[in-house]
């Protein structure tokens, strides 16, 4: 029986010829959440490039499976299909092309022709609401002139409209009110909230743990300079939020980790 899960091993990456991940081992589940927090510079976002397959990034060592099928050597279009997302920490706009015909696009790129234009319309008006955006978003370009928590609210409607396996939250808490912050959470605890064999897995990418106090994660890992450190349950961004990284860096400077 294939393994489920997002699985990654003694991944190592580089950015033009500098090494910056430098064995990453990690696993998340179906309906699962990891927090991974570190100080900037540590290789948080390389881990997600990394992932999803952006090619000014060089994986050097290791593997990453999703539900058994190993994604480093797929395009990145075949990784999304096969499951995987990405919430970009600074979203593009895109002039020219609306959120409704760049969402519909999506969608139909991963999951083709399994929902009739009403359904579709139907199921985004649906996301909207529970995100509580404004319906004339949609015919407006991507991104362009919105505000940073539209920007926000609109990669969690790709999500909710995706349905991905695994989905990468990198930094999507960055700029953030504490509205658009507790609209983000609600839409992750939903995706979760699914039938177990449909519940997405996240791996939620943030400096603070102030997207934690929505959404409660399975387990916290702690990155520095290009390594995981420590790993533990949500109490450990207790830790962050009353002493910092310091004493983190102070192990890995002392060869503790």
């Amino acid at each position: 029986m294939t393994q489920r899960g997002l699985r990654i091993s003694g991944l190592r990456a580089a950015v033009e010829g500098k090494e910056i991940l430098k064995g990453i081992d990690l696993q998340l589940e179906p309906g699962s959440i990891h927090a991974l927090m570190g100080p900037n510079g540590s290789g948080k976002s390389t881990l997600a490039f990394s992932l999803t397959g952006h090619p000014s990034y060089e994986v050097t060592a290791g593997s990453a499976t999703l539900d058994g099928l190993d994604i480093l050597g797929l395009a990145p279009d075949k990784r999304a299909k096969a499951g995987l997302f990405l919430s970009f920490q600074y979203p593009a706009a895109i002039p020219g092309v609306s959120v409704a015909n760049f969402v519909r696009a999506a969608r139909q790129a991963v999951r083709p022709d399994d929902l009739p234009p009403a359904k579709f319309r139907q199921l985004i008006y649906s996301q909207l609401d529970a995100l509580d955006m404004d319906h004339a978003l949609l015919p407006r370009y991507l991104n362009d002139g919105f505000s940073g928590g539209e920007k926000k609210r609109l990669e969690m409607l790709q999500l909710a409209m995706l349905q991905p396996k695994y989905a990468i939250l990198d930094e999507t808490d960055s700029g953030l009110d504490v509205d658009a912050l507790r609209a983000v959470g609600s839409s992750v605890n939903a995706q979760r909230a699914t039938a177990q064999d449909d519940a997405a897995g996240f791996l939620i990418i943030t400096h603070y743990p102030r997207i934690l106090q929505y959404v409660r994660p399975d387990a916290v890992h702690i990155m520095i300079d290009g390594r995981i450190v420590q790993s533990g349950g949500p109490e450990l961004a207790d830790v962050i939020e009353r002493d910092g990284y310091d004493a983190f860096r102070e192990e890995v400077a002392g060869g503790v980790a």
